[in-house]
């Protein structure tokens, strides 16, 4: 008895082989198959990278493709979810420079292996192929997408390692402060800083008061003149135990204003060595005495600082796109009469008309300082304006669009202790602010306060009262 082997099972036409798999191994005689295909392939390609390679090319290359783009969208769906459910902390960390350092590298990364791709889509999609004019047309959308690709790349990308580079040259490493009886407050310095100057005094000294829990903010100006004042507890106090006064001295003195205090700690007391710790945290014994004196004044924590010199004060205006600013009085621009009783006309070199204005840095420059046809507390309001204007043109996408310059202009030109950490708090703060008034308190004469003899008690009672108002009761029901 013979036995026979089972009758071989023949595989299937290769005609059922391009039926199964037409992605892959297609009816290349068809062109109206291949512009379908063609169609399908870079279509796919767009909406999920290595889609067409694991369809009809490389399988190895598709899946890495299609990996990286999961991952993408992934970061991208937390960082919408952080945004949304918690902004401050997804801010914090997204500001970290290293993760903005890794973040560029790895759109960059993508960006790359998303063009390799597209190419390696176009020359799986075999134009010739395909019926004309349609492979004119794949070939157009193709590119098309790759452009648009390259130009998410060139706009993300240079962000990322600005950000990376310019946050951690501006602000500060150290853990973030609570805020104080509900407020963050910052003590907000302006002055020009020209060759040859040894210590240049704060022309412009405010504080910024920001509500913790709705992002209300509330500016209040430091006469740059103000005598006598006191201080927080601190080196300066014991100096001081009466308020500050002047010393007359041909070789190194000071008055009794607030804007003496950088001269007399870093030049004339430089040997005494009041504040050992401030470099270190990123500020100067110059700027910690005029904080003490600001918390002495005010009667409230101020545990940061920001310091603009004013170039950089018109750089960034610049890069914010300008401020729109209502002028009152017709301003001259320029330095001042050459001497006493000197016509306005003959030392001014422009002016700065009426009405509602769109000013650069330049002008804005000239409007902050300009005091010689109105006076100091004149120029003190103008200058609580132009900052109030300023930190307005700070909405997401103006910062978004201008993201380089305003890193650019900051990158040397401002000087602040506030820690990296902050960061997420205080933009996560400055969204709310937008739907809150500025609020401006002046201690001149306007605001009911003798420059000459200030009343410090009422100066704390006024502060307390703009910044803790009295909840209004409600009236009981009859």
């Amino acid at each position: 008895m013979s036995v026979t082997s089972p009758p071989r099972v023949r595989s299937a036409p290769a005609s059922g082989i391009l039926n199964a798999r037409p992605l892959r191994n297609p009816d290349a005689q068809s062109p109206q198959v291949m512009t379908r295909r063609g169609w399908w392939l870079v279509i796919l390609g767009w909406l999920i990278p290595g889609s067409a390679q694991v369809l009809a090319g490389n399988r190895r290359l598709g899946r890495i493709g299609i990996a990286s783009t999961l991952v993408l969208w992934a970061v991208a769906i937390l960082g919408v979810l952080g945004v949304l459910l918690w902004r401050a902390g997804t801010i914090t960390v997204l500001t970290f420079p290293f993760v903005s350092l890794i973040g560029g590298i790895a759109l960059i990364a993508y960006g790359v292996l998303w063009v390799l791709l597209a190419i390696d889509t176009l020359r799986l999609v075999r134009l010739v192929k395909t019926s004309s004019p349609s492979r004119y047309l794949i070939a157009l959308v193709s590119i098309l997408t790759m452009v648009l690709t390259g130009s998410v790349v060139a706009y993300g990308a240079p962000r990322m390692f600005a950000a990376s580079s310019g946050i951690g040259q501006v602000f500060q490493f150290g853990p973030p402060i609570p805020p104080s009886d509900g407020y963050y407050n910052i003590l907000l310095l302006g002055a020009d800083s020209g060759e040859g100057r040894d210590s240049m005094r704060f022309d412009s000294i405010s504080v910024v008061s920001i509500n913790a829990d709705t992002g209300a903010v509330t500016i209040t100006g430091i006469p740059r003149d103000m005598p006598h004042f006191p201080f927080a507890d601190g080196p300066m106090q014991e100096l001081y135990p009466d308020g500050h006064y002047g010393v007359s001295d041909p070789v190194c003195g000071w008055s009794s204003g607030i804007n003496q205090l950088r001269t007399e700690v870093e030049l004339c007391r430089a040997d005494e060595n009041l504040y050992p710790d401030a470099e270190s945290h990123g500020s100067t014994p110059g700027v910690e005495a005029t904080k003490d004196a600001a918390e002495g004044i005010l009667g409230i924590e101020i545990p940061y600082y920001v310091f603009i010199d004013m170039d950089g004060f018109a750089a960034l205006i610049d890069a914010l796109g300008g401020v729109d600013i209502e002028v009152t009085e017709r301003l001259p621009k320029g330095w001042g009469p050459a001497y006493e009783g000197q016509p306005v006309d003959e030392w001014a070199v422009g002016w700065i008309e009426p009405g509602l204005q769109h000013m650069d840095g330049d002008t804005a420059q000239w409007y902050a300082r300009s005091r010689y046809t109105t006076n100091d507390w004149d120029r003190m309001e103008r200058q609580r304006q132009l900052q109030a204007a300023i930190l307005a043109q700070f909405t997401p996408q103006n910062v978004l669009d201008r993201f380089q310059q305003i890193l650019g202009a900051g990158d040397h030109l401002v000087q602040t202790d506030i820690p990296q950490a902050m960061l997420g708090p205080f933009v996560d703060l400055a969204v709310k602010a937008r739907e809150q008034p500025f609020a401006s308190i002046e201690l001149t004469p306007e605001g009911g306060v003798d420059p000459e003899e200030p009343d410090y008690g009422q100066i704390r009672d006024m502060i307390q009262s703009a910044l803790h108002p009295p909840t209004p009761t409600a009236t009981p029901a009859p």
